[in-house]
This record gives structure tokens, C-alpha cells and sequence, in this order.
């Protein structure tokens, strides 16, 4: 074909075909739509964080969803209305993206964000429940907390949190105040007497965790974004000092984690990206909080600590060994086979045959390890339905509750005999749905199960016979914590 002839077929087509319609402008759209709420920059104002650090493995179908139907009891409205669906596939994608410059939050930031709300004057609580035996639940499937009366299975309150609370709420000695943390960053003091916020400061952009200092001063976050340990006074949220996180060769590192160490009177935190361990001290009427740095082979974390906070295990990125290190001199001194990924930061301990082991579930396999902490040895490997996420135990129960979340076998809870080390019940909570997490009440006596759904349930069980004794409906309780377990450091329970 003559060219000239070719260029006006290609014409017609053209023509014929109209004029090309324009992909949606996606950050004109969040500008527009979203800007108000979540901020220019993405960081989070009245709605949270739009940043893929901050949304975390959540998927773009599920974004997609809540753009298109908002969140039921949250000032997020749905878009359906007003946006085709073109624009709200943009959307989804655009906040799912990396932004074209990385936010930063300083310490005069992290300051102007502090907000404080005297709680009332109180000497005892407002309700009539044992303090100490108070389960506080999160709810993630509508961004609530509820306060639960561990005595007589009673909701006290229940009272909108901050975006995807994360890392477990840590309390004070005496029961009365909690504190939360955010996944993009927010930290909240809770007065549970009087069952209100008494202070708010935001830590950073993208938050891993929180930890409370064994004398109850100091509260320490732990963030990736920035790469940074920052510490608050407990009183009312002040904070103190910024640590910038880089090893001793200046490579930055995200903070994966921070705990405290009550014996050792110091927080641990776990680095992300560098060959270090970091222990700041917080003993004394003003402590530096200079960083002790701990320099191992390779980046470790998802930490446990055995009795007396001697030695840390962690485990190593590649997911197959655990590595032990003493504390007081930092010296590597065990390297524990641990294939499947395992997920150490919900071990537990508990004594058998009069001596204590530990005990902890793999990410990857269906199997849980039996470690002895005085020869750093795998003794036994149980046999599960699946991979699992998290243990619990009590001291004053004889078995190990486990569940198989991370598997084909998600609904069942399976009741590991602490003698036998043998599977001897499997409850199924709600056929189909992920059975997940268990806390005991104060006593051991009653054990609580979370069914992982936005339809989802508190299942309490008598820990002894297994029988159901209650079902509380609620919006996927994620986690739930006992004041009494948690200030105690009970055996069954990760801290």
C-alpha cells in the first residue's frame, strides 16, 4: 500500500475511534477528596496515615472497598457517589504508591502533636469490677476498644481508638492507666478508672511498638518511619529525646521493636536493617538514655527473653535459627536450628517436670518448638494443624492453647497438654472463621478466644472443661490483654 494512503487509512481510524479519554488524575482526586482528612502529604490528620509503610499488607481490593463504602462508625463516608470506578482504582493505587518524597517527623513535630486532657480526680474506679482483673480488647475491625469486666464477661465501656492499634496496650503497676499505640504512630495514655483519654502525642509516621519502663516513668517508641526511638515522659506524654537509629558505621536502621527489661531496668530494641542490639538503661533520677550498643552477625528481632532477662533470643531474617545473647557482656552464645520462620515474639515459658522451658509456634510450619534455656537446645517439636501466630498459657492451667490461623486449618484452637506436650482438644469457636489469640482471666480459670471477623466473637471458655460460658459479639477482636497478667509478666503470656 502507497504510504500516502496508509497515513489517511490510520486517520479515519482515528476519527472513527473519538478522542482519546484521559487516565484519572489521582492526586488531583486526593487533593480534592482526601487532603482534608489524611493530609497534603499523606501523613495522617483526622484519618489516618496513606502511606504503604502505614497501610501495611493490606490489599488494594480491600482500599478499593473502603473508598468505594467508607467505614461504618467512622467519620470516612463512602465515594461511590461521586467517583467513578476508574477513579476510585486510581485512588487505591495512588495511596498504595510510594510518594515522591518521604515525609519527615521531628521532635518538634512529635511535640506540637501532643495533646492533654486531665483525667478527673478518682481514688478508686467508677465502676465496680476488680481492677485487676480487667481484660482490655481490641477491635480492629472498627478501630474500638473494648473494657471488659473479667469477672462477670461484661463490656464496662467501649470507645473509638486511634487507626490500627498494634503491638499491645502496656500498663502501669497499679492497673490504672493503659497505653496504646498506633500503627501510624499515635500514642494514647487511658485513664481505666475513669475510663477516659487523659493525653495523646504522635511518635512518628509509622510505628512498630510501645514499651513501658519497669519504674513506670518513661514510655519508649519504636518506628520506622523515621528510623527513630523516641521516649515520652509517662505522665502526660512529654517527650524527652529523639534517637536517631543507625548502627556504629552511621547505616540507619528501622526499629522493628522496643521491650522492656524490668530486672535489667532498660529497654531492648530490636533494629530492622543493622547488626545491632540496643539497650538504653533507665535507671537513675535522670538517665541519659545513651544507646549500649550489642553488635551481632546479622540483623535479628521478633525477640523473646528468659526468666530474669539474662539472654535474648532472636530470630534471624532468613527464617531458619534463632540466635542467644547474653545480655551482660553481649556475646552470641547459641545458634538454635528454627526452620519455618519462627515466631518468637509470642513464645511463652511454663514449667515441666518442674523445669522451664520455652515454647514457641512457627509462622511458616505446622510445628511448635520446645526450647530448654540452660542448654539452648531444641528438645521436642509438636506437631500442629498448621502454622500458627500466637501461644498462651497460665500458670495456674496445665495446658498451652494454640491456634492454626496461618494455615488450611484457621478455625481450630488447639489445647496442647503441658506434660505430654500432646495435642488432646481441638475447639472450633465458629466453623470457618479464624479462631486466634487466647487470654486468661486473672484466675487461669477462663480462657478468651478471638473469632478474627468484622462478624466476629469473644468465645470465653472454662479452661478447665472447655465448655463455652459466654459469646460476645464484636467487630474482629484482634488482641485482648489482662491487667493482671500483663503487670505480673505471667509465664503464658508474651510481653
Amino acid at each position: 500500500m502507497r504510504p500516502d494512503r496508509l497515513l489517511a487509512g490510520l486517520g479515519l481510524a482515528l476519527l472513527l475511534a473519538g478522542p482519546a479519554i484521559a487516565a484519572p488524575d489521582a492526586e488531583k482526586l486526593y487533593v480534592e477528596h482526601c487532603a482534608a482528612c489524611h493530609l497534603e502529604a499523606r501523613t495522617g490528620g483526622q484519618g489516618p496515615a496513606l502511606l504503604p509503610v502505614s497501610l501495611g499488607r493490606i490489599k488494594k481490593a480491600e482500599v478499593v472497598a473502603t473508598i468505594r463504602d467508607g467505614r461504618p462508625a467512622t467519620q470516612m463516608e463512602g465515594f461511590s457517589a461521586k467517583l467513578s470506578g476508574e477513579e476510585i482504582e486510581a485512588l487505591a493505587a495512588f495511596v498504595l504508591s510510594e510518594p515522591k518524597v518521604q515525609p519527615s517527623w521531628s521532635l518538634a513535630d512529635v511535640a506540637a502533636s501532643r495533646e492533654v486532657h486531665p483525667a478527673p480526680a478518682a481514688t478508686k474506679p467508677v465502676w465496680n469490677a476488680d481492677p485487676m482483673n480487667i481484660t482490655v480488647v481490641v477491635e480492629a475491625g472498627d478501630h474500638h476498644v473494648t473494657i471488659l469486666d473479667g469477672d462477670r464477661f461484661e463490656p464496662i465501656t467501649r470507645f473509638a481508638s486511634r487507626y490500627a492499634l498494634h503491638g499491645g496496650p502496656k500498663f502501669t503497676s497499679d492497673g490504672r492507666y493503659v497505653f496504646f499505640g498506633s500503627r501510624d504512630g499515635w500514642i494514647t495514655k487511658y485513664d481505666l478508672w475513669t475510663l477516659t483519654v487523659t493525653a495523646e502525642v504522635r511518635a512518628g509516621l509509622n510505628m512498630r511498638n510501645i514499651a513501658l519502663s519497669s519504674d513506670g516513668r518513661t514510655v519508649a517508641a519504636a518506628n520506622y518511619l523515621p528510623s527513630t526511638l523516641v521516649l515520652f515522659s509517662a505522665e502526660d506524654l512529654t517527650p524527652i529525646t529523639a534517637l536517631d537509629v543507625a548502627d556504629a558505621k552511621g547505616t540507619p536502621s528501622r526499629v522493628s521493636a522496643v521491650y522492656q527489661a524490668p530486672e535489667r531496668k532498660s529497654f531492648v530494641a530490636a533494629l530492622k536493617d543493622v547488626g545491632e542490639i540496643w539497650e538504653i538503661s533507665t535507671e537513675g533520677a535522670t538517665p541519659s538514655f545513651t544507646p549500649r550498643r550489642i553488635a551481632v552477625e546479622e540483623p535479628i528481632d521478633d525477640f523473646f527473653f528468659d526468666q530474669g532477662y539474662r539472654h535474648l533470643l532472636g530470630a534471624s531474617r532468613d527464617g531458619t535459627k534463632a540466635v542467644v545473647v547474653r545480655l551482660d557482656d553481649g556475646q552470641t552464645v547459641a545458634t538454635l536450628p528454627l526452620p519455618g520462620m519462627p515466631h518468637l515474639g509470642s513464645g511463652i515459658s511454663f514449667l515441666r517436670d518442674g523445669k522451664r522451658v520455652i515454647a514457641a509456634p512457627h509462622l511458616k510450619e505446622g510445628k511448635i518448638s520446645i526450647i530448654d534455656p540452660e542448654t539452648w537446645t531444641v528438645t521436642d517439636t509438636i506437631t500442629t494443624s498448621g502454622p500458627g501466630f500466637f501461644l498462651r498459657s497460665h500458670e495456674d492451667t496445665p495446658y498451652v492453647w494454640a491456634d492454626a490461623m496461618m494455615g488450611p486449618a484457621k478455625d481450630g484452637m488447639q489445647i496442647i497438654d503441658k506434660r505430654t506436650l500432646e495435642i488432646v482438644r481441638v475447639l472450633t469457636p465458629a466453623p470457618g472463621k479464624i479462631a486466634a489469640h487466647t487470654e486468661f482471666d486473672r484466675s487461669g480459670r477462663h480462657a478468651f478466644v478471638s473469632v478474627w471477623d468484622m462478624d466476629g466473637e469473644l468465645v470465653v471458655y472454662d479452661a478447665s472443661t472447655f465448655e463455652i460460658v459466654k459469646r460476645l459479639p464484636m467487630k474482629k477482636p484482634v488482641g485482648k490483654y489482662n491487667v493482671w497478667n500483663k503487670i505480673t509478666f505471667s509465664e503464658g503470656t508474651s510481653h
